[in-house]
């Protein structure tokens, strides 16, 4: 028992490392978490005294019990068992896929993270690009929600700035809880976005496990008063027009909705802007006729320097308005009362034309209507009458005119599309540049369906009717 035992250095650092990791595994690591999220309890006590809709426990959730919670649902194991059936493996392996399925999709919410640094940057990052204009906004109507209700904003989905827009829009009512595509499972950002409470999905996927673990969790979700932004359309627009919705994630909210229980409350939310950053990617996308954006990380990287070099010589000008409106909020409960047909369906329809209701109208699309009305040159003098006779064709829009002056706002949606060289001046008048007219179109398009008839805009069509 006093004998020596001689060991090479290297070893007796490793069992020395190995035993610290140990103890403070399990003697004081328990304890600094405690500390610490004792600390983000009452700091998320205090932010909820100020939050319209507080943020609810099931968000606040150790992402570990909530994967635990989610893989050992009833459902999920009963799906487990029918995918080991169907695919001949053992249930052990088909529990790991859920597993795996669980920890893609489940967030890890920091209430820091996302009040501390995520608004900060999401309303840095907005007010650089855009100004920044509120649209529809019925103050009463959305404060007189139900307190106990789950509130799920509808919205129409431009570009990838809607993420970071209505996130600080909404700053001081809740933090938004977004699914977000395939297109973000990519370090650092997977791990940004998960800490801004953003779950994982894939669009495509036909998977019956995968399927079932999503399903839950967003029931799971719902059921805890999570406050969500979801995309009915399931993706950008690549052609200016709204897109008809898709029922996914509407149809696991609303298949699995106790009209006895907690009532959701949709509020639809239309986003509007005089530039896309990723328009050409996205007409160019629709072009080919597949949702593959071609956009290279050196092709993003000179977009980033070009902003960064203008801005450090002062030539940099914001990309005009981006407008977002927030249209009254709609019950599920009302909604589906006395429904036979399919309940998804018309509250997926419903929703979706409350949201192309109240999408803004902002100048770059205005004039881009016009111009391609025109079909031909132009005075600067018809236009402003043509875009006259425009908004008198929607009696019921949103739009927003930049110093409350007709005038003004053409020449700012003029000027726009004259710096971008989509469209060409010269003596004869003003003309849709005849190879950039699909992005002219693409413009003119999003305000389309607010005319009596539709647009000709003799641009890019939509490959289906709008809802």
């Amino acid at each position: 028992m006093t004998s020596q035992v001689t060991l090479p250095l290297w070893l007796l650092v490793l069992i020395l490392a190995f035993a610290a990791v140990t103890a403070m595994s399990h003697l004081f690591l328990p304890s600094v978490r405690w500390f610490f999220r004792k600390r983000m309890e009452r700091a998320v006590e205090r932010l909820n005294k100020r939050l319209q809709r507080p943020i609810e426990p099931f968000k606040l959730a150790r992402r570990h019990d909530m994967i635990q919670r989610l893989i050992y649902d009833p459902e999920v194991y009963a799906a487990v068992i029918q995918h080991a059936k169907e695919e001949g493996v053992p249930e052990a392996v088909a529990f790991e896929a859920a597993r795996r399925y669980a920890r893609e999709i489940v967030p890890s919410f920091s209430a820091g993270a996302y009040f501390g640094f995520a608004i900060r940057m999401a309303r840095a990052i907005s007010t650089s690009l855009f100004r920044v204009r509120l649209g529809y906004f019925d103050e009463d109507a959305m404060s007189n929600i139900d307190p106990d209700a789950t509130v799920v904003f509808v919205m129409n989905h431009r570009s990838n700035m809607d993420y970071v827009l209505v996130t600080y829009l909404a700053a001081e009512r809740s933090a938004l809880s977004y699914a977000v595509g395939e297109w973000a499972q990519v370090w650092p950002l997977s791990r940004f976005l998960r800490s801004m409470g953003a779950y994982f999905i894939r669009r495509k996927s036909r998977n019956a496990l995968y399927r079932k673990v999503l399903a839950r969790y967003v029931q799971m979700a719902t059921d805890g008063g999570v406050t969500q932004a979801i995309f009915p359309e399931g993706g950008l627009s690549l052609d200016g027009f709204t897109a008809p919705p898709k029922l996914g994630l509407l149809n696991y909210i609303v298949s699995e909705f106790d009209p006895n229980g907690r009532d959701v409350v949709f509020v639809p939310v239309a986003l509007n802007y005089d530039r896309v950053l990723e328009d050409r990617i996205l007409i160019e996308a629709g072009a080919n006729g597949e949702r593959k954006f071609r956009a290279s990380m050196g092709t993003i990287a000179a977009f980033v320097f070009r902003h960064l070099y203008r801005r450090l010589r002062g030539r940099f000008f914001r990309f005009g308005y981006a407008s977002v409106s927030f249209g009254n909020p709609v019950s599920l409960k009302t909604l589906i009362d006395g429904q036979s047909g399919n309940a998804t369906e018309y509250v997926a329809d419903t929703l979706m034309k409350n949201v192309q209701a109240i999408v803004p109208v902002v100048p770059v699309p205005l004039v881009a209507q016009c111009l391609l009305r025109a079909n031909s040159p132009i005075s600067e003098d018809a236009l402003l009458q043509d875009v006259k006779s425009l908004i008198d064709e929607m009696p019921n829009a949103h739009i927003h005119m930049p110093r409350a002056d007709l005038e003004y706002a053409t020449k700012v949606g003029l000027r726009m599309l004259v710096t971008r060289k989509l469209v060409d001046t010269s003596n004869d008048g003003v003309i849709v540049n005849a190879d950039q007219r699909d992005v002219v179109a693409f413009y003119a398009n999003s305000i389309a369906h607010l005319l009596p008839h539709g647009a000709e805009t003799g641009g890019v069509k939509s490959p289906e009717k709008p809802t």
